[in-house]
């Protein structure tokens, strides 16, 4: 029988240290019992002790490598055989005997002195691994363990973890004073469970004494406002990711759509590209690139920016520019490009989604409260996002290309008379807002999906942007992302996400009958006139 390696290093780290006392041979051979509640004495007596050659035990009890041999409790790895108190090797000759089974619950005390003997491990890692496995439920025998790796635990996370599960263990005790106490420390707990264990003091059967009952109420009533805190900072968050989306979906519209006036349908399909190269590049990268993985998303956001520019030149060479002026043609002509796009897609990389993985630098989060995480994958489109903005923004307002964009949006006629190539414009503005749409795509394959159809869902929230912020306006656009985008999460939470989506809606057709030109109106003489 195989043992895991991690059983055969401790044992032999175990016979390096000549220095550790023997284990109390009763404990250890309690194990043995066919009696749970005596399995269950016997690892809270071993864990009392804090012993490091107890987690050796405990851990072979836990893998079944604990046999009773010859009346003796060993531990057996392979074709090895250890005495279970004293940690010597036995003779080669000796075979284990009956292995020793634990059930449900005992696994379930075994887990928890486990958590409580690594608590003293020398790894940051795996004490702070510890301290978060016992704040989901410490009993009152470990109390004493938990006070003892307090007096001894100087990072402050984990200490705090240590005191609201030292808090928890402590409220079964039989003294009023350290129940009282412990519900006090458990009042800067955010944990949903705490609340609960908290809420069973309310009642008098489970808690006798007043005092106690009435701290554990005004505990419960602040851990609510602190997870309230924290929902709204979850759903912030999410909505200002989400916004960060639609932001640099909305961006390409607000220069295309500023300049030629085009409804272009076909807009979430350019997001869609920006997915689909994202995937490409990390198949190329993991074909021939492992070592460099993690960097794919990098040398992707170029890459999606020129293919979904490349598509968006072709779309305005060969079908839009013969239907300016003509918007309804012209919002037939998009939609149709847009099922062909799909169609492709679906040709060269199937109709299901394919997976396009975080790296690991973008894996995780932050946790800010208990019930708030900010995911680094969502932190890093946030800040690519308005990235993409301030460069968009230096573009339009340092550059030749922005000078002429500008031009042609605030007055065409009189742009191409001044010797503005409006044709070339529209084409680079078109190929612009095609690769910003493709940027987009980028952001949206590390939180979403990547699939032929995922383009059409921000179709029409991105026109919602462009129209609410005002044409031609990248503050309007941004601003309106964003504020769209935080509603549109605060509404799903209170009543879905149909609704909430018929919600916004309803606001911006209420909203642009009030204010026709947005919410950054756009200036220039022809329009004044």
């Amino acid at each position: 029988m195989r043992r895991p390696v991690h059983v055969l290093l401790a044992f032999l780290t175990w016979q390096a240290t000549p220095a550790l006392a023997a284990l109390d041979a009763k404990a250890v051979g309690q194990l043995a019992s066919e009696d749970s509640e005596e399995k269950i004495a016997a690892i809270r007596q071993l864990v009392q002790g804090g012993d490091p050659t107890a987690q050796r035990v405990l851990q072979a009890l836990g893998d079944d490598g604990l046999q009773l041999s010859g009346g003796k409790v060993v531990i057996v790895d392979g074709e090895r055989v250890f005495d279970a108190v004293t940690g010597e090797e036995l003779k080669p000759g000796l075979e284990g005997g009956e292995g020793i089974s634990i059930n449900n619950r005992v696994r379930r005390e075994l887990t928890a002195a486990l958590a409580a003997l690594r608590l003293f491990d020398p790894d940051r890692g795996a004490r702070l691994t510890a301290a978060q496995e016992l704040t989901a439920g410490a009993d009152l025998a470990m109390a004493p363990l938990l006070a003892r790796a307090l007096e001894s635990e100087a990072d402050g996370q984990i200490r705090q973890l240590l005191v609201l599960a030292h808090a928890q263990a402590s409220l079964k005790a039989p003294d009023a004073a350290t129940r009282l106490a412990a519900v006090r420390a458990l009042r800067a707990s955010g944990n949903p469970g705490v609340r609960g264990l908290l809420a069973a003091l309310l009642d008098e059967r489970a808690e006798p004494d007043a005092r106690v009952r009435t701290e554990a109420r005004a505990s419960i009533a602040t851990i609510e406002h602190r997870m309230a805190i924290g929902e709204i900072v979850g759903r912030v968050f999410s909505g200002l990711s989400l916004g960060s989306i639609l932001l640099l979906a909305a961006l390409g519209l607000a220069i295309t759509y500023g300049v030629m006036g085009v409804i272009n349908m076909a807009h979430g399909e350019l997001l869609m590209v920006g997915a689909y190269s994202t995937f490409a590049v990390q198949t190329l990268f993991g074909r021939y690139l492992p070592r460099a993985l993690d960097w794919y998303v990098v040398a992707a956001v170029p890459v999606a920016f020129v293919a979904a520019a490349l598509v968006g030149i072709v779309i305005e060479r060969t079908v839009i520019r013969f239907l300016y002026g003509r918007p309804l043609e012209t919002l037939l002509a998009t939609w149709g490009l847009s099922l062909v796009l799909i169609q492709s897609a679906r040709t060269l990389f199937g109709a299901q989604n394919v997976g396009v993985a975080n790296p690991s630098w973008m894996s995780g989060g932050i946790q800010v409260m208990a019930n708030a995480v900010l995911p680094w994958n969502r932190i890093a489109i946030i800040a690519f996002s308005l990235g993409v903005l301030a460069l968009v923004w230096l573009t339009m307002s340092h550059t030749r290309l922005g000078l002429f964009v500008r031009a042609v949006t605030q007055n065409r006629a009189m742009a191409g008379c001044v010797g503005v190539p409006t044709g070339r414009v529209d084409t680079l503005a078109f190929a612009v807002g095609a690769g910003l749409a493709g940027l987009g795509g980028v952001a949206l394959s590390q939180i979403a999906n990547v699939g032929p159809d995922m383009g059409q869902s921000y179709i029409v929230d991105s026109f919602m942007v462009v129209v609410l912020g005002g044409v031609g306006q990248l503050a309007g656009a941004a601003l309106a992302a964003l504020g769209l985008g935080v509603a549109a999460k605060f509404l799903e939470g209170l009543a879905g996400a149909v609704i909430a989506k018929i919600a916004v809606l309803a606001f911006i057709i209420i909203f642009i009958q009030k204010r026709p030109q947005g919410l950054f109106a756009l200036k220039g003489r022809f329009l004044e006139d």
